[in-house]
């Protein structure tokens, strides 16, 4: 194992909210669990919790460490997996980046079309927390620890993270509402259908897409409340959802919240959707954008 174990614990005892819960969680008892926080925060030299009579608070080192600790773990396991490859020879594993806002259904038609031309490359589901941190360093270190992405995609996303994309397909903006909201019986949009909405867009300079939309949205359909977030996660759907918002959303998001429905807009607006890779791919991704372009000539 690369990384201290007690990590898993220390992640366990913050998301439980107690030694105790922890303790229920991971089948051992609780002193064990006390055991393991103390030595951790002793190896460390930080104090990771305030023991109060309310119960734990976890300490500005301890949030600055929680952050961290799944992203080590996680990219601990990778390589490992790697080193196992490496020991079997397997060198034409392509590993893919997955999460719900990076879905892998993409590649449910795409994968058998590339392996008909190099029948020698494998793919590696690797799935990552979509995070803000993730996302900076995943896509800034394509071809370190995942090769490809798949995503939407714009100039200004490559720009910002430093690395390459190939356009499969175009997806259209559409709407996400909760199943419950207004709207959720409606199999297709009109603009006007949002006046009076809260409508959730990604803050300015993430996608120039947007950016193009939201102008002429704020010109010329001024009834629609414009509502900016930062990054889009699950908790950009948890939020839609329990707000009775609308969040503009893609087609291939239609599974990740089950009390979401996505909905057709009948306007023209839309971003690529394709492969993330990095600036300087190694062959077997070479191998898999040769195959793409091959396959999007046909």
């Amino acid at each position: 194992m690369l990384y201290n174990p007690q990590l898993e614990t220390f992640l366990c005892v913050v998301e439980s909210g107690s030694f105790s819960k922890a303790a229920e969680k991971l089948f051992i008892t609780a002193p064990a669990v006390i055991k393991q926080i103390n030595s951790l925060e002793s190896s460390l030299n930080l104090q990771l919790f305030d023991r109060t009579h309310r119960g734990l608070i976890v300490t500005e080192a301890g949030k600055s460490i929680y952050k961290d600790a799944k992203y080590i773990i996680q990219y601990s396991k990778e390589s490992l997996i790697r080193a196992e490859n490496t020991m079997q020879g397997d060198k034409e594993v392509i590993r893919v980046g997955i999460s719900p806002m990076t879905p892998p259904q993409i590649f449910g038609s795409l994968f058998p079309k590339i392996q008909e031309l190099y029948p020698e490359i494998k793919f590696q589901l690797i799935p990552f927390e979509n995070t803000p941190e993730n996302a900076r360093e995943i896509l800034g270190n394509l071809g370190q620890n995942i090769d490809v992405v798949a995503g939407i995609f714009d100039d200004t996303l490559l720009d910002l993270r430093k690395c390459r994309g190939i356009e499969i397909s175009r997806e259209e903006f559409c709407c996400a509402v909760s199943i419950h909201h207004r709207l959720a019986k409606k199999e297709y949009l009109e603009i006007q259908d949002l006046y009076g909405e809260n409508l959730m867009l990604i803050h300015r300079g993430w996608s120039e897409y947007i950016d193009i939309l939201r102008d002429d949205l704020w010109e010329h359909h001024p009834e629609i409340h414009i509502v900016d977030f930062d990054f889009y996660n699950m908790e950009t759907f948890n939020r839609c959802e329990n707000s009775n918002d609308v969040l503009l959303a893609v087609k291939s998001w239609e599974s990740i919240h089950p009390l979401m429905k996505i909905i057709p807009v009948n306007w023209n607006y839309g971003i690529p959707f394709g492969l993330l890779y990095s600036k300087e791919p190694s062959r077997k991704v070479k191998k898999v954008l040769d195959a793409i372009e091959r396959t999007r000539d046909l």
